[in-house]
């Protein structure tokens, strides 16, 4: 999806998580509050005085959770996107590696600890470009020969929908 394509919805939480992170708004919330502090003698610091703070700060802060989510979530997806693109560039690097974001707890704790142990193995060698990725035995996977693939088959489902 091109930028220009982006829903009226996409747009308003991008403007609005751009500004709520700038040093405006924390001005203006800043002097929200001074105001309704110094609105306190006036109000003689009355039950309705204390709920207008109170119920404005938590219709902000659960909106704000959701604009965080959303943001995070576009943020993890971008970052991940970059991170599979340097995996599947690299040719010593393992193919496997790219989605396991979906694994287990328990399973990623266990490829943790393993490459811990290359890690150990690294230290060891003395030549820089040996591989000890998970793929290595495999030759580099014939050297990503399986990208054209893939892209084909994405292609293929692209068409489909």
């Amino acid at each position: 999806m091109s930028k220009q394509e982006s829903s009226f919805f996409e747009k308003f939480a991008n403007s609005a998580t751009a500004f709520t992170g700038s040093s405006a708004a924390f001005l203006i919330a800043a002097a929200v509050v001074v105001i309704w502090a110094a609105t306190g003698p006036l109000f003689h610091y009355s039950e309705t005085w204390q709920l207008i703070i109170n119920t404005g700060t938590t219709i902000v802060t659960f909106l704000m959770v959701f604009l965080i989510q959303k943001a995070q979530n576009k943020d993890g997806i971008a970052i991940q996107i970059k991170l599979n693109e340097l995996i599947a560039a690299h040719e010593k690097a393992s193919n496997r590696i790219v989605d396991i974001e979906d694994l287990t707890e328990k399973e990623l704790v266990k490829l943790h600890r393993y490459y811990e142990k290359l890690s150990e193995l690294a230290q060891e060698d003395q030549d820089l470009h040996v591989s000890h990725s998970i793929d290595a035995a495999e030759d580099n996977q014939e050297h990503k020969q399986r990208n054209t693939l893939i892209e084909k088959e994405i292609e293929k489902e692209e068409k489909d929908k």
